[in-house]
């Protein structure tokens, strides 16, 4: 279901009555303690504990090493904190705990097929190769692996209408599928499934999951896609209130006060930016991204000032890595032509 973290591409690429409580009926791993540390795992990745988030995975990877769920969210750790401090993958890791993860789902599936976890496993598995294939540009197979996933998933769904998880993956294709080609929604064949992908994601926000946070985050973006900021505003700060240090919510705060209140924006994305540890060795790409995006507002409101000393601040820094640069070749040229447009008033 990192499949739904596709989503976060419209980062640079959820209303009122959601409750962000577990239910009764939420969906949960009948092992106990399995249960346990993946929900606790879970929370350290959503507030950026990276390394707490690896102690609890390893450990659940050791007491029960039958199952790929310590090995997914090994991969999934290291995936989000890397994404998160925009730093190089550490490749050769992610893709041998999601090929192991990926061994292990099969051979439990050829044991027991009619397991709803097992192919619950295949299919979380399937959708965290297809995110990390997608955010390192290998689309045409991230596409491939991700509808393998979204098959699982939809299999998991049609002998257990109950499994939550199994929404979110859906629910987030249906609508981004749908958004993206809906200038082909005249032809015969072509369903506008939006409507229904966000019913998917809020059956899995109401009735809870593992991942709900993903069906959250989902939404918060779904709602700003759809121009319903006051709904992804309400949304992310309910998100907020549950976990009030997580950038995941924050920035799409951020961006969803864009359009109604920038100076809020603003704010937010200030925080956002101070929220970095300081004892990242360097945080030159989120640096740089978000100074320029908080120019910007600065420039749209008409303080110019204010935004000719962030783009000041921007040019001002040094020494990038060829990794930096790569990804900052682009907005680096834009930073430059706003700040030419500032210094000519």
């Amino acid at each position: 279901m990192l499949v739904t973290e596709l989503l976060a591409h419209f980062r640079n690429i959820i209303p009122a009555f959601l409750i962000f409580t577990f239910s009764i009926a939420a969906q949960s791993y009948p092992d106990s303690k399995v249960d346990e540390l993946l929900r606790k795992g879970i929370d350290k990745i959503i507030n950026q504990q990276y390394e707490d988030a690896k102690e609890i995975f390893s450990e659940l990877d050791k007491i029960r090493s039958d199952i790929p769920l310590g090995k997914i969210y090994l991969a999934a750790t290291e995936i989000a904190k890397s994404y998160d401090y925009e730093s190089p993958f550490n490749d050769k890791l992610i893709t041998e705990y999601l090929e192991s993860a990926k061994a292990i789902s099969k051979k439990l599936i050829e044991k027991e097929n009619k397991n709803i976890w097992n192919k619950y496993f295949l299919a979380l598995t399937e959708g965290y190769i297809a995110y990390y294939d997608a955010i390192r540009g290998s689309w045409l197979q991230a596409i491939s692996t991700g509808l393998n996933s979204i098959s699982l998933f939809e299999n998991i769904l049609e002998e257990d209408s109950s499994f939550h998880d199994a929404y979110i993956a859906i629910g987030t294709f249906k609508y981004w599928k749908s958004a993206k080609t809906e200038f082909l929604n005249w032809l015969p064949f072509i369903d506008d499934e939006k409507d229904l992908g966000i019913k998917f994601l809020l059956f899995a926000v109401n009735n809870s999951s593992y991942n709900y946070h993903l069906a959250v985050n989902s939404l918060i973006w779904i709602y700003i896609d759809q121009k319903r900021f006051g709904d992804a505003i309400e949304l992310a700060q309910k998100a907020l209130s549950k976990y009030p240090d997580s950038r995941i919510f924050r920035w799409g705060l951020a961006r969803a006060y864009e359009d109604i209140d920038t100076e809020k924006s603003i704010k937010e994305y200030l925080k956002v930016l101070n929220s970095y540890p300081a004892s990242l060795k360097s945080n030159k790409v989120n640096e740089v991204t978000l100074k320029h995006i908080i120019a910007q507002q600065y420039y749209k409101i008409g303080k110019k000032s204010e935004a000719k000393k962030f783009c000041e601040e921007i040019l001002s820094v040094k020494d990038y890595s060829d990794f930096e640069k790569d990804k900052l070749d682009k907005r680096l040229k834009r930073v430059k032509t706003l700040y030419k447009e500032l210094i000519s008033y």
